[in-house]
């Protein structure tokens, strides 16, 4: 059975390595919060599945889900590993908020199948941070 996973854009951000630097700014132990308005009907399944990036109409990165949490101010915290695991870039159309990506659609991670796995990884990191895989 594979793990469902969430699709959300990074507004503000032209560029994987833009939004990586986001990420590390952001993050505190091990940790990073994106805070929604809206609770998922599935929150347990999603747990261990992944929030998927997307920049330019293309998924180009992708977080594990660890837990969700309430905010004082009412909405919840996807709370996610800082680890950001670059992906070759698949097309997706922009959206507003969240929404869910079944398991066997989500995309191959590098070395999992999909385009460039004949590349060394250093090499498919960067041509898929430049979305050219």
């Amino acid at each position: 059975m594979h793990p469902l996973h969430l699709t959300k854009v990074a507004v503000g951000c032209a560029h994987v390595e833009t939004f990586a630097r986001r990420v590390a700014v952001r993050a505190d132990n091990g940790e990073l919060r994106v805070p929604t308005r809206m609770r998922p009907k599935r929150q347990d399944e999603l747990i261990g599945g992944a929030l998927h990036w997307i920049i330019k109409h293309r998924i180009v990165a992708r977080q594990t889900i660890l837990r969700f949490e309430d905010r004082k101010d009412g909405r919840l915290d996807i709370v996610c590993s800082d680890q950001l695991e670059i992906l070759p870039p698949t097309y997706r159309r922009a959206h507003q908020g969240w929404r869910y990506l079944a398991g066997e659609d989500a995309p191959a991670g590098i070395g999992e199948g999909g385009e460039g796995d004949g590349l060394p990884p250093h090499l498919q990191r960067e041509l898929a941070a430049l979305m050219l895989l």
